[in-house]
């Protein structure tokens, strides 16, 4: 009996998928629910299982886009697997005595000698040529006896230095459906929304200072580290709380605002960035914040990052730090109204109680949609985002440490 494997739907209004990678070959043997295939979506990369065990023939190659419902492939399950597990190995010959052939004297190439028409453009490449301001002898003809064709000079590109010799290749790579559908979303939310962005710093002494003090024992007792997403986390949702109007979105002529804070999170994978989200990241507590945010990161590492937790989220918080950056003007993840920007924290001198110290300083942007976001609410976010980081264990924390990491 032959299967006809087709495309399962990934997701709710997905309606094709691109052939990532195929893990086996075709007429290789494989196992029911082994990964055969790795296929794009616009919002995740999936593994495609084999429905049953059998020979399997491809009928899409990689790169193809294919239709959810399509055939990518058959699988005979009548086909009989290859004893020990391996394919049938090919008998092989014994192989042949050869009578020696006789050595040829190797014969005398005689060299190419250039003739008068060698880097002699032609009337029309000639005055390209003296358009472009090249020189003939800069340019290697590809006509007959080297002769420099129209073609030549019309590609001939100028050079803007001394040549060296180095390499200048280049390559050509198929974007993929996800890092397409990114760019898509990308200028959307450039040429669909008023975004502004408003900055901040941040002193990060006091954060500094917790997680010198209580990172060991928190790790110890709950097994995921004490980082500084749970700090922006609960910083974030505090001010979200304070100004709903940034914990909302445009739906046409109406603006919906969310009682709940779904919290997405701007996560580097193999295939791109990818934004996974923390459901009611309002009811975590630090080590749930934490544990969160390590489960899907390492979720989005290894390619198993699901639609469904990428779909929604009421805001973003994207740490561009991680990679070095100083300041940046993060893009809204649409069709959420806001998105704050965390960058590298550098020792900077600064002014406490009129003197002037040094302290562990990190930059703050919140990029907003301005149609619904006000400035005054956008700059009450942020300094309501600074206050928090600044002063935690009275803002994040109710006084009590030890109970808010518990511990």
């Amino acid at each position: 009996m032959v299967l006809e494997m087709k495309v399962p739907s990934p997701g709710e209004s997905i309606t094709e998928v691109e052939i990532a990678e195929w893990l086996v070959q075709d007429g290789d043997y494989v196992e029911k629910d082994q990964a055969i295939a790795e296929v794009d979506s616009d919002k995740a990369t999936l593994e495609l299982p084999a429905e049953e065990s059998g020979t399997i023939t491809l009928k899409a190659e990689e790169g193809d886009a294919v239709a959810v419902g399509e055939v990518v492939c058959l699988i005979d399950t009548s086909a009989a697997k290859p004893e020990g597990g391996e394919a049938p190995k090919v008998e092989e010959k014994e192989p042949q005595k050869e009578t020696p052939k006789p050595v040829e004297a190797p014969k005398t190439v005689k060299p190419k000698t250039e003739t008068y028409a060698s880097g002699t453009p032609s009337p029309a490449a000639k005055k390209i040529l003296d358009e472009k301001g090249i020189a003939p002898a800069s340019v290697k003809g590809t006509g007959r006896d080297g002769r420099i064709t129209k073609e030549d000079a019309v590609n001939a590109v100028p050079s803007m230095g001394t040549p060296t010799g180095g390499n200048r290749g280049e390559s050509r790579s198929k974007l993929s459906m996800l890092r397409r559908k990114v760019a898509e979303r990308l200028v959307s939310a450039k040429n669909e929304t008023a975004m502004l962005t408003t900055f901040n710093e941040v002193d990060m002494s006091p954060i500094f200072g917790l997680r010198k003090q209580y990172k060991e024992v928190f790790k110890e007792k709950h097994g995921v580290s004490l980082g500084f997403m749970s700090f922006f986390t609960k910083a974030v949702i505090r001010a979200l709380q304070m100004y709903p109007a940034v914990n909302s979105m445009i739906d046409g002529k109406e603006m919906i605002t969310y009682d709940f804070c779904d919290i997405s999170i701007a996560v580097s994978g193999p295939k791109g960035l990818m934004v996974p989200v923390i459901r009611n990241a309002e009811n975590l507590t630090f080590r749930g914040v934490e544990a969160e945010v390590k489960r899907l990161a390492l979720r989005a590492r290894d390619g198993q990052i699901t639609v469904d937790e990428m779909t929604g989220g009421t805001f973003t918080i994207s740490n561009g730090g991680v990679f070095g950056s100083m300041l940046s003007t993060p893009i809204i993840n649409p069709p959420q109204g806001g998105i704050l920007g965390m960058h590298n924290i550098v020792e900077r001198p600064i002014a406490k109680n009129g003197q002037v110290v040094i302290a562990p300083i990190m930059y703050v942007a919140l990029s907003y949609d301005h149609r619904i976001i006000d400035g005054k609410e956008s700059v009450g976010f942020l300094v309501a985002v600074k206050e928090a980081l600044e002063s935690p264990e009275e803002l994040l924390m109710d006084g009590d440490v030890k109970k808010a990491l518990e511990l």
